[in-house]
């Protein structure tokens, strides 16, 4: 899969609480989700994520609790793509189950600007920042975490038997 777009950049160990505060957790609705998605660390997330569809950030992202619904959230507002410098296990594993592709790159976390537009695919695990020519090396997907990806999360590739 190959992803191109702008970039929200954020910092290092931005937890669950930040993603989608605890006080919305009582709705699985994904849009409610969607429209409260970072609000207490960036208050201008929904306006930035129309124009930007990739999330870069720097070490532990996803740390704290082990809800799915900061995943959600994030691909629900309209995140194709989170590339970090590394992710809290259990935040991986979630954006796995629910569909939201996800980068381990250390080099790439520390390099790429906010607002800056990338591509990155998946498929090879290349990640080129398109507006310094800088391109990153990292491990690809497995092709069944891609499929996956591609089917919108564990329990949809299921369904659809692209996994068994």
């Amino acid at each position: 899969m190959i992803f191109k777009g702008r970039v929200i950049r954020y910092g290092d160990n931005v937890d669950t609480d930040v993603i989608i505060p605890a006080r919305y957790l009582n709705t699985i609705d994904k849009k409610e989700l969607a429209s409260h998605c970072m609000e207490d660390l960036d208050p201008d997330f929904p306006a930035r994520v129309k124009e930007a569809r990739i999330l870069v950030a720097g070490r532990n992202f996803g740390c704290g609790s082990s809800r799915e619904h900061a995943p959600l959230a994030i691909k629900e507002s309209g995140v194709q793509l989170v590339i970090a410098d590394s992710f809290a296990r259990i935040f991986y594993r979630n954006a796995i189950n629910i569909g939201l592709a996800i980068l381990e790159c250390p080099a790439a976390a520390a390099a790429i600007a906010d607002g800056e537009e990338i591509e990155a695919d998946t498929d090879t695990g290349r990640i080129t920042d398109l507006a310094t020519g800088e391109s990153f090396a990292t491990k690809p997907f497995p092709p069944f975490i891609g499929k996956i990806i591609a089917e919108g999360g564990l329990m949809e590739a299921i369904r659809k038997g692209s996994i068994r």
